[in-house]
């Protein structure tokens, strides 16, 4: 019977942990797409469209590091719902912006903005996933893995919706108005907070600073790799690509972010069902380290295939559709498997730790790749992006020669 009553309520907290974070990140994906599409519109370089997310990028590295340490003092409950009422701060804070301000002001104020978007997206993903540590049954670890998998595949198809939920509202009701719809249906999911526990993930000991810094071999390997392989997809991806289809190639907002939409769902669902996928091939066993070997160096050769196939007489938009296609599936399997590893080389009382570290490096890798887009693209177009990226996924590839295989053990011990 106690068995039972568990059942149900790591049921119900996993729904209510799930739900909070897919409200948050269709705002998420929109916010992005809003500013970046909003900003291009009115003018902006590249350049300075890459600016806007500078202290999004930094300040979600200083979240994860810190995030871990109060998630793991005061519950992972207060820093999910903290992140996601931070984001209605940042949506509020964005509504007054008008085409008038000057751009030596206008850009700092919305990168201030992006600042609290940055700390409330670290924060709900961190304490998300560290969540689904402790709510997933006490089983298996390719259990775990189908769970990790599907809260994370279903995120980023989620943000690819709100890719198009951005370009969609901007074009229907404008930059303001499309803020402060999104802030209402956040400040509904915030109030889903009240049914989830308040203890979930809090840990009895003090943690002193010194531990802040992950002293796992494997944590610190996957966290080195998770920088690079985030910063390969950014460099390309985050300014240079959607700048390239607009400005370039001629796309609309709606063409933008419908693609850019379909190709994140797209990921989304190959990462959702990369367990069963991998089960295939894996005769049932969960992620080694060399699977992520042997994706991470699939992946190094597409973004070179890409830049040299733009160079030729073949249809840039063709290249540009198959070719993030396949970067999109063999990332999505980098990814699912990633998010596994993480948790499955954490201990339970060390989970929120752990995940807020390794993510402060997938972090800092979106701020490196981030910047680059801006500038790399400002100065070498798009191929100079794709060059960086294959080079950025060489090294992460690089860095897990040296990762070891986890030890097969049931959750909970």
């Amino acid at each position: 019977m106690g068995a039972a009553k568990t059942g149900v309520a790591n049921l119900r907290n996993y729904v209510l942990v799930t739900v909070a974070y897919w409200g948050f990140t269709i705002t998420d994906g929109a916010l992005r797409m809003l500013v970046l599409l909003y900003f291009n519109q009115i003018g902006y370089s590249p350049l300075d469209i890459a600016l806007l997310f500078l202290f999004y990028e930094i300040f979600g590295i200083i979240t994860n590091f810190l995030g871990g340490w109060i998630g793991s003092q005061f519950g992972l409950k207060l820093t999910l719902y903290s992140g996601i009422a931070l984001q209605i701060v940042s949506l509020v804070m964005l509504s007054p912006l008008e085409p008038s301000w000057p751009i030596a002001f206008a850009v700092p104020y919305v990168m201030v903005a992006q600042a609290f978007s940055g700390i409330a997206k670290d924060l709900t993903k961190m304490s998300s996933k560290s969540a689904i540590r402790l709510v997933v049954p006490q089983t298996a670890q390719s259990q775990l893995f189908k769970w990790v998998a599907i809260l994370t595949g279903s995120k980023n198809a989620l943000k690819g919706v709100g890719f198009f939920v951005g370009a969609l509202l901007l074009g229907w009701v404008g930059f303001q108005q499309s803020l402060w719809i999104m802030a209402a249906g956040l400040a509904i999911v915030l109030l889903t907070g009240l049914l989830l526990p308040a203890g979930m993930g809090k840990i009895k000991a003090k943690v002193k600073f010194q531990q802040l810094f992950s002293k796992s071999k494997e944590i610190n390997i996957l966290s080195a790799a998770r920088f690079f392989l985030f910063g390969a997809r950014d460099v390309w991806f985050v300014v240079g690509l959607p700048v390239f289809l607009r400005s370039v190639l001629g796309w609309s907002f709606y063409q933008v972010g419908g693609f850019l939409a379909i190709w994140v769902i797209g990921y989304g669902l190959v990462q959702s069902f990369a367990p069963t996928l991998l089960n295939r091939f894996n005769q049932g066993q969960a992620p080694q380290a060399a699977t992520i070997r042997f994706w991470t160096f699939t992946l190094t050769a597409i973004p070179g295939l890409i830049a040299m196939a733009l160079e030729t007489a073949l249809n840039p938009n063709l290249v540009i559709i198959v070719g993030l296609l396949v970067f999109g599936v063999i990332f999505a399997f980098n990814s699912a498997v990633h998010s596994y590893l993480v948790l499955a080389f954490t201990d339970d009382d060390k989970v929120a730790l752990n995940v807020g570290f390794y993510y402060m490096a997938n972090s800092g890798g979106r701020l490196l790749g981030t910047v680059l887009s801006g500038w790399v693209y400002q100065t070498a177009g798009l191929g100079g992006c794709l060059w960086v990226s294959l080079v950025f996924v060489l090294v992460a590839g690089l860095i897990t020669l040296k990762l070891p295989n986890p030890e097969p053990r049931p959750l909970g011990t």
